[in-house]
């Protein structure tokens, strides 16, 4: 898979796990009590969602795959 491709699906697993993990952080740990639900969209969607995206962007990027016949066969 070119470099490009493992990027953008990097890109696209990191801002949804990174949404969903400040989404979750902020279920546990905020003190809001009046727009809780708002906190929550506002920080997966401009905070860790962002964060988590160039994470796995980078991630996708210098991730390579060993393949067989470079490391001979297996016993």
């Amino acid at each position: 898979m070119p470099m490009i491709a493992r990027g953008i699906l990097g890109l696209l697993a990191g801002y949804a796990t990174g949404a969903m993990a400040g989404a979750i952080l902020i279920c546990l740990l905020s003190a809001n009590t009046h727009d809780k639900s708002l906190e929550i969209t506002m920080t997966a969607a401009f905070v860790t969602g962002p964060l988590g995206a160039v994470i796995g962007m980078i991630g996708g990027i210098l991730w390579k795959r060993r393949s067989n016949a470079a490391n001979g066969p297996r016993q």
